[in-house]
């Protein structure tokens, strides 16, 4: 009877560490394709009401992001917050891989000649010489705004956890994955655009309303993710 019991609380925490793994899996894979995709391509999707236009611009990197918010509210609501805070640290750690392997494929022979960071336009490596150059200073000023939504996200879903009394999971990860939202696409685009350059403003449009366009556009990216979901 007692063995049985055992074996069937083992097959449990089997399946909790399987899932687990898959979460963390799916966070961290997703981590490494945004740090890829990045800032490489701008994605117009402009709309119009009537006579009004209604920008909507995003980066591609954005697209996948919201997912790594969802991943943490189930880890933290399954494992709880010492686990999720983990596998935010674990991120962090992967952006840091990601610049070490870009640099290190940049400083290996043979050399080549660059110029504001690219070799010749004919050159057989520039396009990785690009994808370094989109990467490595997007990375770098993501990873501040990656390391503060994350853990804001975890903070807020406790939060929400405590005030609901565990209730009304919908409202902590809407609500923690939201916030968390709001406060990377902030702090991303501002560190980006400030520090490295990587933003182009459109002809004839103002810089705030070029950053407030690319804030709110990527905020909205995650509400219509969230209604799908």
């Amino acid at each position: 009877m007692f063995g049985t019991e055992v074996e069937v609380s083992r097959k449990i925490q089997l399946r909790r560490e399987i899932v687990f793994v898959i979460l963390s899996g799916i966070f961290l894979g997703t981590l490494a394709i945004l740090n890829i995709l990045g800032i490489s391509r701008q994605i117009d999707l402009s709309f119009n009401i009537g006579s009004l236009r209604i920008p909507f611009v995003v980066f591609v990197g954005v697209l996948p992001y919201p997912i790594t918010f969802l991943c943490t509210d189930f880890i933290s609501e399954l494992y709880g917050k010492r686990r999720a805070n983990m596998v935010v640290w674990t991120g962090l750690g992967l952006n840091i891989w990601v610049l070490f392997i870009l640099w290190l494929g940049g400083v290996l022979p043979p050399h080549t000649d660059l110029v504001n960071g690219l070799p010749d336009i004919y050159h057989p490596d520039r396009t990785f010489y690009q994808v370094r150059k989109w990467t490595s200073m997007a990375t770098l000023a993501s990873m501040i705004a990656y390391l503060t939504a994350q853990l804001v996200d975890v903070q807020v879903f406790h939060l929400l956890k405590r005030l609901t009394r565990g209730k009304a999971l919908w409202l902590r990860n809407n609500g923690s994955t939201l916030t968390s939202q709001m406060v990377d696409s902030l702090a991303v685009i501002l560190i980006t655009y400030s520090f490295t350059n990587a933003i182009s403003i459109q002809p004839g449009e103002t810089v705030a309303h070029g950053l407030v366009i690319l804030i709110l556009s990527m905020s909205t990216v995650c509400v219509h993710i969230l209604e799908d979901i």
